[in-house]
């Protein structure tokens, strides 16, 4: 009998709809974690993180009022790939330690959850798909990723390229995952394969590991 839940990583490249899919995961009752959400603490201020971010890059990316001014950063890392490595190396361990202490709380609870969900963006370009029992990627249309990073950044097309050519092709990871939820339809569409993939989830989970 297993004693831990199914560790479950959801990807996909940029403007896939990773959240959403992760929102529809936790209505349908998974334990979910957001690894954006633990970058944007990581380097918080008053944080090692945040201290390293200004030691690398200055206080040119710092807000009057002395937070980080992501946008500003954001102009750096996204046209310099030296620059992207270097934040990448401050945030990464952090955003991964983090993970694996909430697994870890999960593992040890005792509670019924049959799979807890990891939205990381950047699971494979990270080198961290084997520390997963299975992988959920998402995926649409290039146009619709490129028109849905524009309408939600206020991009401009080439801005939203540079980001787009930041990360592995979203078709790239969708071949490597164990699922693959297409959002380029209606939102029904994609609420049927959450829930679909869901059950698959929760049936895998029962199974010897």
């Amino acid at each position: 009998m297993n004693t831990r839940p199914l560790h479950v990583a959801l990807t996909g490249g940029i403007a896939t709809g990773k959240s959403y899919c992760l929102a529809r995961f936790a209505d349908l009752g998974a334990p979910t974690i957001d690894a954006d959400v633990l970058a944007r603490q990581a380097v918080a201020p008053g944080t090692a993180g945040f201290d390293a971010v200004v030691a690398e890059f200055g206080k040119s990316v710092l807000r009057r009022d002395g937070s980080l001014d992501r946008d500003a950063l954001a102009r750096i890392v996204f046209t310099d790939v030296a620059a992207r490595r270097a934040l990448e190396a401050i945030v990464h361990p952090i955003v991964y330690a983090a993970i694996g202490r909430w697994f870890e709380s999960l593992d040890q609870s005792g509670d019924s959850v049959t799979a807890a969900i990891a939205d990381i963006p950047l699971l494979y370009e990270t080198g961290h798909a084997a520390d997963f029992d299975c992988i959920v990627a998402t995926t649409c249309r290039p146009d619709q990723q490129l028109e849905r990073l524009m309408g939600r950044g206020g991009l401009s097309e080439t801005e939203a390229q540079d980001r787009l050519q930041s990360q592995m092709p979203a078709a790239a990871k969708a071949a490597k995952a164990t699922y693959v939820i297409d959002t380029s339809g209606s939102l029904m569409e994609t609420n049927l394969q959450v829930l679909d993939v869901w059950e698959s989830l929760r049936t895998r989970a029962a199974q010897p590991r």
